[in-house]
């Protein structure tokens, strides 16, 4: 059960009305209800701001391939253990061209499939980080061969980009959207 109703125009700070506006116009009108900008539209400044960062790495500049967005995105789900975060995100992974194999076994913490380059750089870069805080040189200079400098600023980004979702979602318990997806088993 979420921790917070959702936020409406009367309920924000008067001084953030026109960011709380600026927001609901990006989604056709619609105030979220749950997930991530549901509870950062609490403080819409703080949405209005994540969006340009969010537009940036999954939308209009990155250099980053949708399949390995969509890894990174899954592995700071599975490494957060963030529902709302995976369910959001596995089905596209699929569909953006990771393997069953590789998504069901990062989802229960299985042994990996067998890994393309790119897949294995960004999936030590992720659990490196999030179990020790820290990435290895050896980690660090693999994602900077599979990416380049500009595409493991992207990577990292989006990793830390999801990483706040990921504690705004799990801090207030929202709610999964609908999927077909298998929970993580946590």
């Amino acid at each position: 059960m979420p921790r917070f109703p959702a936020a409406s125009r009367d309920s924000v700070p008067q001084d953030q009305v026109a960011a709380f506006d600026a927001i609901v116009a990006l989604r056709n009108g619609v105030v979220p209800e749950q997930g991530p900008v549901a509870v950062q539209l609490h403080v819409p400044e703080i949405a209005q701001r994540g969006e340009v960062l969010r537009a940036y790495l999954r939308a209009e500049g990155s250099s980053l391939t949708d399949n390995v967005a969509e890894l990174a995105m899954l592995t700071t789900a599975r490494e957060l253990d963030c529902q709302f975060i995976w369910h959001a995100h596995a089905a596209a992974g699929r569909r953006a061209g990771l393997s069953d194999a590789l998504v069901d076994s990062l989802r229960d913490k299985q042994d990996l499939p067998e890994l393309s380059a790119e897949e294995s750089a960004v999936i030590n870069y992720g659990r490196e980080f999030f179990r020790t805080r820290r990435v290895s040189q050896p980690t660090f200079d693999a994602a900077l061969a599979a990416f380049g400098e500009r595409g493991l600023i992207e990577l990292t980004n989006l990793m830390g980009y999801y990483s706040v979702l990921a504690f705004n979602i799990n801090a207030f318990e929202q709610l999964p959207p609908p999927s077909d997806e298998p929970f993580l088993p946590v």
